[in-house]
């Protein structure tokens, strides 16, 4: 289900990365009506306004990469374990999280790309983790969802971790 078109859109989209093949950018209409929508109803600590009740509506994350990038994501276990997601917003906000929080064999947190809040459409989706207890890893406004597979450092010392994310 869902995926891209080279047709003009209106409306902000946010753009999905594997590691080969083209991205995929999707709007808020696309992804309201692409998948499946899930509800989760959230209580999460911020850090400047302390705890947020909100009720978020939308696909899940694992389901759009899947149906928006057919074969970026890797067959096996043991390759799908290793991979990453990162998770841009609007603000320059970023999140990380294991492809295996997502995935049914695995974890498998039911985590969001909402397109609603408190069931009002939203300009452009939310990433939310439903498990979190802070709102760190929430995204407002996502921009782009890239999933990388982390490099190694070669030497000690090194401090990049992420590679081939350019």
């Amino acid at each position: 289900m869902g995926g891209a078109s080279g047709t003009a859109r209106t409306g902000r989209c946010v753009e999905l990365c594997g590691e080969t093949g083209e991205p995929a950018r999707l709007t808020v209409a696309e992804l309201a009506g692409g998948w499946p929508e899930q509800r989760a109803e959230v209580v999460f600590d911020c850090a400047t306004s302390g705890p947020r009740h909100h009720t978020f509506t939308g696909p899940l994350l694992r389901d759009v990469l899947l149906g928006a990038l057919p074969g970026a994501v890797p067959a096996t276990r043991k390759d799908r374990a290793g991979r990453l997601l990162v998770i841009a917003g609007s603000d320059g906000h970023r999140a990380v999280l294991a492809w295996a929080e997502v995935d049914e064999e695995f974890r498998y947190a039911p985590v969001l790309l909402a397109v609603r809040l408190d069931g009002a459409l939203l300009d452009a989706p939310h990433l939310v983790v439903p498990a979190d207890r802070c709102g760190a890893r929430y995204v407002s406004a996502v921009t782009g969802v890239r999933l990388v597979r982390p490099g190694l450092p070669v030497a000690a010392g090194e401090e990049r971790l992420v590679s081939g994310a350019g």
